[in-house]
């Protein structure tokens, strides 16, 4: 037997028979630089090049996964019911704008989440709080001149870490000192905006003295002595509050967490990917099954601003075929995956103007290519993020009811975009992207 992460999947196995894929839907088994693939569906066709069976698990599965399994591609399997019939947790959404309309200011936590730490903690029971955002503050603001300090690399802010008071891109880690003063205006009215893990720790620290309250996230991961600490004194009771981002929400087990609070979602829901409302509901749906493992009930409380939004109605009811039912239907209606294939063409370049040429080079090659109109190409246009360390971005996308089409228009596009003197290196190809972003 071989137990491994994504790149578990090209073990030289012989007389291979059963590939399990578990969380099917975690983006993680999608590797993200060149050679680009995805584990879950190279464990699919090496199951069938060996004749072996493909289990693939998931509480929230993709939609590409579930709708293979609908249309009658996949067997389906259903396990309906919790270990020794434990009933889920109880999800409840808070409206954050009642929260401001009562307080008349924005407001980090809901009266309603800090009444149900303290009951938790008055009974003993453990509290998980999920945000998924590290840092302390997503950026900060002069208040005289409103400059924002920006990474010299990449089109982000810089997000604020507290711990050593430094500014850091989380794209390129780019580190700097914080400033305490404007860089611009040399004005000392420096504003911290947003909110991270760090910030909430401290946040409840002070609101609840009496707590012993840990963090999990990307940045006590790298500190690997403090981060499986954390983990062991949570699941041994010597932590009562365990702060963390969406690391939080795969697949451990704490028979004594009894609560969840989502402080917020709503960031997610408004990244410009067509997968932002799966996410979301993966997201959710994967923290509230952390609640009541044991023999005590669960809770879940979800703080948005957008309580109407179906995924997050569908989260809260844990109800997966019906957000299924309604994202499914708006993929069809604008042409995105399960119906289509896509491929995303991205051209980087560390000047913008030639970078901009490529890319109109790119998509004129793949216009000639498709004179058969076998293929949609949109773009090219800026990407989400522009420029990434270093480097311009400019993609083009490729949609198409046919594999076979957009390979032959692509592979005769690349052909054609090379004999005219282009160079390759500064087009990445990544068929069935996992993120738009």
């Amino acid at each position: 037997m071989v137990l491994g992460t994504r790149s578990a999947v090209f073990a030289p196995v012989q007389n291979l028979a059963l590939i399990i894929v578990d969380e099917e839907h975690d983006t993680s088994y999608r590797q993200e630089e060149s050679p680009f693939y995805n584990a879950r569906d190279t464990a699919i066709v090496r199951g069938q090049k060996e004749s072996a069976v493909v289990v693939l698990g998931s509480a929230t599965p993709s939609l590409e996964s579930f709708h293979n399994a609908q249309s009658g591609k996949y067997q389906y399997l259903n396990l309906p019911d919790r270990v020794a019939n434990r009933p889920m947790a109880q999800a409840e959404m808070i409206d954050m704008r009642e929260v401001f309309a009562r307080g008349k200011k924005p407001a980090i936590f809901s009266d309603q989440l800090l009444e149900a730490i303290e009951h938790t903690r008055s009974r003993a029971e453990q509290t998980i709080i999920l945000l998924n955002r590290r840092g302390y503050s997503s950026f900060i603001l002069c208040r005289s001149c409103g400059e924002s300090i920006s990474c010299p690399n990449c089109d982000v802010t810089l997000t604020y870490h507290q711990g050593d008071r430094t500014l850091v891109c989380h794209y390129c880690n780019h580190h700097e000192r914080a400033p305490s003063q404007c860089p611009v205006c040399t004005s000392k009215f420096i504003y911290y905006i947003g909110e991270g893990t760090e910030q909430i720790e401290e946040l409840l620290r002070k609101r609840f003295p009496e707590l012993r309250i840990g963090r999990v996230d990307r940045d006590t991961k790298q500190r690997r002595h403090e981060f499986e600490t954390t983990l062991l004194d949570f699941a041994k009771g010597e932590i009562d509050l365990l702060v963390g981002t969406q690391m939080l929400a795969k697949g451990h087990d704490f028979p004594n967490v009894t609560l969840v609070g989502v402080v917020s979602i709503d960031a997610g829901l408004a990244l410009p990917d067509f997968r932002a409302a799966e996410r979301a509901f993966q997201l959710i749906t994967q923290v509230a099954g952390r609640a009541g493992r044991g023999d005590l009930p669960g809770r879940v409380l979800i703080q948005t601003y957008h309580p109407h939004h179906y995924a997050l109605r569908h989260a809260c009811a844990q109800d997966y075929r019906g957000f299924y039912d309604e994202e499914i239907r708006h993929r069809r209606n604008h042409a995105f995956p399960p119906f289509v294939a896509l491929a995303l063409m991205l051209i980087r370049h560390k000047d913008r103007s030639r970078a901009n040429v490529i890319a109109h080079e790119l998509r004129n090659a793949l216009v000639k290519a498709n004179d058969a109109h076998a293929c949609r190409i949109l773009g090219p246009a800026p990407a989400p993020f522009a420029r990434l360390r270093g480097e311009h971005r400019v993609q083009l996308l490729v949609k198409t009811r046919s594999r076979k089409q957009m390979r032959a228009v692509i592979d005769q596009a690349m052909k054609s975009f090379e004999v005219a003197g282009n160079d390759l290196r500064a087009v990445t190809l990544e068929v069935d992207p996992v993120s738009m972003m």
